[in-house]
């Protein structure tokens, strides 16, 4: 019943652009002191020196023009041509071009000094798109290179990286001493920031197959570590961990402890992407000034000229202060346009808003009075001891009391929802055991109704969804079958495959049903509450509203097939898990 939620890991060596070819202080200028002295060796090639040059200063921009510029400049020294696709591969990778990265190394000549380099690039790049085997045969080929041959790429780095795509293709019998090996590399060299990776993966490692005991303690190593470090993102992942590892736990005041650390650390990184965001506005801001500077300069020369073409002059004044008129009242229709569409959203919000209060000050009122008026008569029957008609009356108020503490956990997480506050990952899930998990909790309701219910799902059947928003749509969905299903009904849960992409869960009960007018009015997608045919069932619409928020955030879709007292089926259709992730 209690399936356990994966460890939510970042492998930091994941992004290798940052990483796999981060060298050691005291290697940091062996591979460059090769590359200055191919530029003195080919003092009279002017392209091949620039473009060097902007390889070593990390401007890819300029070294794809300078190197693409020597390649077509008719030479026949193969070891040049090598050099100029080189530095160009390297420069698409850093780019993200990866397919023109590939393209550029497979013009380099095997004999290239340098064409282990390229291999360790090439793993890189299949890394960074997840072509985990492929990575695994580059990283295979440079594996057996001493410390001088890697000219400074740490050999800890290579043996985390083949660790790495060994436990994401859950090998992980073949990834543990990848990654232990690593972890001693990484401890004897003691950088901070690898060794935190290294915990957290060696930790999602043994998490991935439910070794808690051994998995643990190395979360924890991650996040005191962090604890030492101004990584802000480092921080904030290992504190995420350990709340996600206290909440499998069930401790969850210490979960929230950690999730809140982590919404602070995040909120912190945003901070200091603002920070450089800022920065960079402010550097395109001083560029633009001195492009105005430049421009009244020339403006005033202008004015010059246009002083002895007294005609010229006001012509061009003329155009100018019309361009300017043109352009503010451009100006002036977008900003109306955009207030317009924002007094809109406003309304609508609003309108939201006041018919959400109305019905749950409705609903509340009118179930805490029906819970007064019950517990009234309860008093009244405890007195002569009419216990069969006590029981009934508790029977009634625990339904009661179900169907309000519903509607507050529908209403808490549409408030989430509306404020972009809830936690969010899509991950692969087996749905038959999470039906089973949210099912446990409705069996005494379907017990006092004498409902049968019947998991007809698949153990096989695996979909991409975010675990707590799925729960709380099955949730709501099982609890309106058992509302509006009668005494002595049945609820089948199953599964259906009519589009190969997409797994549909049937939610289907023999109760009341619908009419077609309903059925087509549930299925709007508005930001209005539905509103309840059947007023003697304790409900607002919210939690079916709440129902297709959700799934459409778990890219899925929704659909109802009813009939008017022959019972309903609530199809919820979601991504299939694809047969190789």
């Amino acid at each position: 019943m209690g399936i356990k939620t994966k460890a939510i890991f970042f492998p930091l060596f994941l992004t290798i652009s940052a990483l796999l070819f981060s060298q050691q202080k005291t290697n940091t200028s062996l591979f460059e002191k090769e590359i200055k002295k191919k530029s003195v060796q080919f003092n009279t090639e002017p392209n091949f020196y620039k473009a060097q040059s902007f390889y070593l200063a990390k401007e890819w921009d300029s070294t794809l023009v300078y190197a693409m510029r020597q390649l077509s400049v008719s030479i026949n020294n193969e070891e040049l041509k090598n050099y100029c696709h080189f530095f160009r591969g390297f420069s698409f990778k850093q780019k993200k071009l990866f397919r023109e990265a590939e393209k550029e190394f497979a013009t380099v000549s095997k004999t290239f000094e340098f064409y282990d380099r390229i291999k360790m690039t090439l793993g890189a790049i299949a890394l960074e798109q997840s072509e985990f085997k492929k990575a695994i045969q580059y990283f295979k080929e440079v594996e057996h290179l001493n410390i001088y041959e890697l000219y400074g790429i740490k050999k800890s780095t290579i043996i985390h990286s083949l660790g790495i795509c060994y436990l994401h293709l859950k090998e992980f019998d073949i990834a543990e001493p990848y990654l232990l090996k690593s972890l001693k590399l990484q401890e004897e060299q003691k950088d901070t920031l690898e060794l935190i990776g290294s915990y957290g993966n060696i930790a999602s490692l043994y998490y991935e197959q439910y070794k808690d005991q051994q998995a643990i303690p190395y979360f924890e190593k991650a996040y005191r570590l962090s604890k030492t470090t101004t990584d802000y993102k480092s921080k904030q992942n290992t504190a995420r961990n350990m709340a996600v590892v206290e909440e499998n736990r069930k401790n969850f005041p210490l979960s929230l402890t950690y999730r809140k650390e982590y919404e602070k650390w995040k909120d912190s990184l945003n901070d200091q992407n603002k920070i450089w965001e800022v920065a960079e506005l402010e550097k395109q801001f001083a560029v633009k000034q001195k492009q105005k500077e430049v421009q009244v300069l020339q403006a005033e020369n202008k004015i010059k000229i246009a002083e002895r073409n007294g005609f010229l002059y006001s012509a061009i004044v003329l155009l100018v202060v019309l361009a300017a008129g043109v352009y503010f009242y451009r100006e002036k229709v977008k900003s109306n346009k955009i207030i317009t569409a924002q007094k809109e959203d406003l309304d609508a919000l609003n309108a939201t808003k006041d018919q959400l209060f109305s019905i749950l000050s409705h609903d509340l009122r009118s179930s805490i009075i029906a819970l007064k008026y019950s517990n009234r008569l309860l008093s009244d029957e405890l007195a002569p001891k009419n216990l069969d008609t006590v029981n009934s009356l508790l029977d009634q108020n625990s339904t009661m009391v179900n169907s309000l503490y519903n509607l507050l956990d529908n209403l808490l997480h549409w408030a989430l929802s509306q404020t972009q506050k809830s936690y969010f990952e899509i991950t692969s899930l087996r749905l038959f055991t999470i039906i089973e998990q949210v099912v446990y909790n409705y069996l005494p309701l379907m017990k006092e109704k004498n409902i049968t219910f019947n998991n007809k799902v698949l153990k096989s059947d695996m979909i991409q969804a975010d675990q707590e928003s799925l729960k709380l749509v099955l949730r709501n969905l099982l609890d309106n079958a058992i509302k509006f299903s009668n005494s002595d009904g049945n609820i089948i849960v199953y599964t259906q495959s009519i589009d190969e992409r997409y797994c549909d869960l049937v939610v289907e009960d023999t109760g009341v049903g619908m009419e077609e007018s309903t059925r087509l009015e549930l299925l709007k997608d508005s930001v209005l509450l539905a509103k309840k045919e059947h007023e003697d069932i304790i409900g607002t619409g919210l939690g079916l509203q709440l129902c297709k928020t959700m799934i459409k955030k778990n890219r899925g879709k929704f659909s109802i097939e009813s009939m008017l007292g022959k019972g309903t089926k609530m199809i919820v259709s979601l991504p299939k898990t694809p047969p190789n992730a």
